[in-house]
């Protein structure tokens, strides 16, 4: 598969309309394993995610949404909740096994909670460019109750809401312009 930047950044854009086109089994599959070999720190893949599609599930995440992207999760046609692990580290003797990677986080929350969030950030930003280099737009949003959608979606888990993507195929007609972006002097030194 030849990917273009194009397609990943370029021309990429936030969507906030979809085109009726379903997203198949297959497709979210392919997403899972393209986006998994993202790098994170010690391995310790600590995202995990929800493809909610039915209309049942729909309704459920809806509720835990913002007013103004009630309607963006309503009308995709499969919205990823992605989830920070927060008991990650159980899995690193799978994951990390060379050493003893468990023994860094166990007891330590404050660890636990900056590497979840960072390493599952980064898995969340996999995933979209995992999703726009197989076709797929994204909508990502941060416009909701956690604490709801961790009771609806991650209840009697470890598992806590890092942000919501919609998922699909865009309606050209629904993007905002281009918003700018700070030049390479405002954002970047050379040291």
């Amino acid at each position: 598969m030849h990917i273009r930047t194009e397609q990943l950044f370029d021309d990429a854009r936030t969507q906030n309309g979809w085109l009726d086109t379903p997203v198949s089994d297959a497709t979210l599959q392919a997403l899972y394993d393209l986006y998994k070999w993202g790098p994170t720190s010690a391995n310790c893949s600590p995202a995990r995610v929800i493809f909610v599609r039915s209309a049942e599930a729909k309704a459920r995440l809806v509720a835990c949404m913002a007013e103004g992207n009630r309607a963006k999760v309503q009308q995709a046609p499969v919205t990823a909740v992605i989830g920070m692990d927060m008991a990650f580290y159980e899995k690193l003797p799978q994951l990390f096994p060379h050493t003893d990677a468990k023994s860094w986080f166990v007891g330590n929350e404050a660890l636990i909670a900056a590497t979840a969030f960072r390493n599952s950030s980064l898995q969340g930003a996999y995933l979209m460019l995992a999703a726009r280099a197989l076709g797929l737009d994204c909508g990502p949003m941060s416009g909701f109750d956690a604490a709801k959608l961790d009771a609806e979606f991650w209840a009697n888990t470890p598992v806590k809401t890092n942000f919501v993507c919609s998922l699909g195929h865009g309606d050209p007609s629904k993007v905002f312009p281009r918003s700018p972006r700070l030049a390479f002097d405002e954002a970047c030194r050379l040291a």
